[in-house]
């Protein structure tokens, strides 16, 4: 992998992290990782690697997701159920600073990899262990997917239409944010072991990394037993903070302050709202949105989505269209901003990545390679724990290992 300018100046730089991950949370959690400077190595199966290299759609033969979301990595292909596969993870982990796993909590301690016997070997190691429900409780052991966290938070429950089916959020949020978690604590495990010395074990799950974003519910409840419900696009407890309809579709307002709702009704010709006392404040708005909302929109159905939103910027009103995710990929503010970037692979050339939205002025994120073909990194990784090339071909040829093209 060719390393860019920025990998020099990354600020994990010299970290070890790797992977035993499938899917999203893990991978997602060592992309950050590696797009902040560490080292990421993501161990997989020879045989077919991290299913969402099984994931659509595909270029040459290659997943698009996989490439996007294990950029910045190397791939080592071991077979962790040969006592020769373990062997050598067992060499790697002892020069690594970061294991981040999701597998289902006891499947690395069956395979002799939980927690008490890396660390024995390894008291420096950072274990990060993401996983459904988390590492205990009734729940451990189930299977847990996004879909499931969501439900479970209570995400599905208040997202979409009021009175409409259970929806989850577009993307894997719980998987995400998990990830986000893993990665954050990871980075701060790392900073203790600076004063104690040694690692941990971080245990970070989907579950309560949804119940975490319920700020606004948690609020409601603990103060007067409300339980929230979906509101469609519209905020919990302040108005107008919603889409509403336009001549031509659809505009997000976010109209609330004392500043912006005198703004936002004169930039409109609503002054008549202004002396209606349903609408003195924010939460009385919120309170009285099944007359608030319909008054406004006799005002923005006259208008195109473009004529309201030039009106209310120029008046200070936040406000934005509804964007398609194809008007997102081709944004002239992100692309301004350079958050789209291309990255190197040896099959496909140059893939399209999302940027990293961690901007540092002196130590920039890093813009290397894509995600890497299944073990293309197998036999250099293994040299630098000291297997001789010898016994990396021997090695491949028993599947053990795969070492890719």
């Amino acid at each position: 992998m060719t390393s860019s300018p920025a990998s020099a100046q990354a600020p994990l730089r010299g970290v070890r992290v790797v992977e035993i991950g499938a899917f999203m949370a893990a991978p997602f959690a060592t992309m950050q990782l590696a797009d902040l400077g560490a080292d990421v190595i993501k161990v997989e199966n020879p045989v077919g690697g991290d299913p969402v290299r099984q994931s659509g759609p595909f270029l040459h033969e290659h997943s698009s997701p996989f490439v996007r979301l294990n950029r910045n990595k190397r791939s080592v292909a071991l077979d962790l159920k040969t006592d020769e596969g373990k062997r050598l993870l067992h060499a790697l982990l002892e020069s690594t600073d970061v294991l981040v796993e999701n597998l289902r909590p006891g499947a690395l301690s069956a395979l002799g990899f939980g927690y008490d016997s890396v660390h024995a070997r390894n008291p420096r190691l950072v274990y990060v262990s993401a996983s459904g429900w988390g590492q205990d409780g009734p729940l451990a052991a189930q299977p847990g997917l996004d879909i499931m966290a969501q439900a479970r938070a209570g995400l599905m429950s208040i997202t979409g239409s009021p009175g409409g089916e259970p929806t989850k959020v577009g993307v894997p949020m719980c998987d995400l944010v998990c990830g986000l978690y893993a990665a954050m604590a990871a980075m701060a495990a790392l900073r203790a072991r600076e004063h104690t010395g040694e690692g941990q074990h971080v245990d970070v799950s989907l579950y309560e990394a949804g119940v975490s974003f319920a700020v606004w519910e948690a609020g409601n409840y603990f103060a007067t037993g409300e339980v929230g419900r979906a509101h469609g696009s519209a905020h919990q407890n302040s108005a107008p903070y919603q889409a509403v309809r336009s001549k031509d579709g659809w505009v997000t307002v976010g109209a609330t302050t004392t500043k912006t709702w005198p703004a936002f009704c004169h930039a409109l010709g609503l002054d008549d709202l202004l002396d209606d006392d349903r609408y003195t404040n924010s939460y009385d708005r919120y309170q009285h949105r099944d007359s608030l909302i319909p008054a406004i929109e006799v005002a923005t159905t006259t208008r195109t989505t473009a004529d309201i939103v030039a009106v209310l910027v120029a008046a200070g009103v936040p406000c934005a269209p509804i964007a398609t995710m194809d008007q997102v990929f081709t944004d002239e503010h992100l692309g301004q901003r350079g958050f789209f970037w291309d990255a190197p692979h040896p099959e496909l050339g140059e893939v399209r990545q999302i940027g990293s939205p961690m901007r540092m002025s002196a130590t920039p994120a890093r813009r290397d390679g894509a995600g890497p073909p299944l073990g293309a990194h197998t036999a250099e990784v293994l040299a630098g724990v000291g297997v001789p090339p010898a016994e990396v071909a021997r090695l491949r040829d028993s599947g053990v290992i795969a070492t890719g093209q």
